[in-house]
């Protein structure tokens, strides 16, 4: 694969391995709630990713919803990478207590998304090409296994997912070609659910959990770079469709990749990461 040495893909794919193997293995922190909510996507067929649900439950615990909120301004560029994280505003900005927020901190850290710094306190992790091509391939990696496994076990329930998702992405996609950005995080929300659709038939679980944490490092990279790539994208999304329906993961495969790096290589070469 570009953007990563042979020793970085053979560990890509012993994780894939170990993962896929053994069901028992997770991220260490928020691997609870990350597997219900990948086993509640696994049912329904879609899923609004935890950095683009807008919405709260009114009995959610006060912790949580910051969490998401924090995890959410994280990955929308909303707080900058390597910009400092102190309790006191944090409080005030998420309505929640400082040993709480510690506690999200920690566990934000632990996704990569927050780079605790000991008495130095907390910041919000850096970004670089060297990051996003890491994370780029990681996905690619975790992806195309999972769209080989989705095309050969997907039934027409799924096929109607597939083909719901696209049909959102695609009306978004005409009006942001119209020149309508009014609200990226809504495209990146139809974004998800379709890429997500396509390989919800997996059957695996941690795959799909897996898959949605590297899903929202790389979606951070392309808020904080602001890529658009127009046509280009619509068309690749289009080809996904078709070979969804016609079960290629051969040309899937291919497609997402192609979709992937010209993405990164936009973001790299145009500057738009430092």
């Amino acid at each position: 694969m570009p953007y990563a040495n042979n020793n970085f893909v053979s560990y890509a794919n012993q994780v894939i391995i170990i993962l896929l193997l053994n069901n028992q293995i997770g991220w260490q922190l928020g691997s609870a709630y990350h597997l219900a909510m990948a086993a509640k996507r696994a049912t329904v067929g879609t899923r609004v990713a935890t950095t683009a649900r807008t919405a709260v439950a009114d009995d959610e615990p006060v912790g949580e919803s910051a969490y998401r909120r924090i995890r959410s301004d994280i990955v929308f560029g909303k707080l900058a990478p390597g910009q400092k994280l102190t309790l006191d505003r944090l409080k005030e900005a998420y309505s929640a207590s400082v040993s709480t927020l510690r506690e999200i901190l920690n566990r934000l850290s632990s996704e990569s998304l927050i780079k605790a710094e000991g008495a130095k306190g907390f910041e919000v992790m850096p970004t670089s090409p060297e990051n996003l091509r890491q994370v780029a391939s990681m996905r690619q990696l975790l992806e195309c296994h999972a769209l080989k496994e989705s095309f050969e076990a997907g039934d027409m329930e799924w096929e109607g997912r597939v083909v719901a998702a696209h049909h959102k992405l695609a009306q978004i996609e005409k009006r942001i070609a119209m020149g309508d950005r009014s609200n990226p995080e809504i495209w990146k929300r139809y974004d998800w659910e379709f890429h997500h659709a396509l390989i919800s038939a997996c059957g695996s679980h941690v795959l799909l959990e897996t898959h949605a944490t590297i899903y929202d490092r790389y979606l951070r990279y392309q808020m904080i770079a602001a890529v658009y790539r127009g046509e280009a994208a619509s068309g690749e999304h289009r080809t996904l469709l078709k070979s969804a329906l016609a079960r290629d993961w051969r040309i899937a495969q291919k497609t997402l990749i192609t979709h992937v790096q010209d993405c990164v290589e936009q973001m790299v070469r145009g500057g738009l990461i430092g």
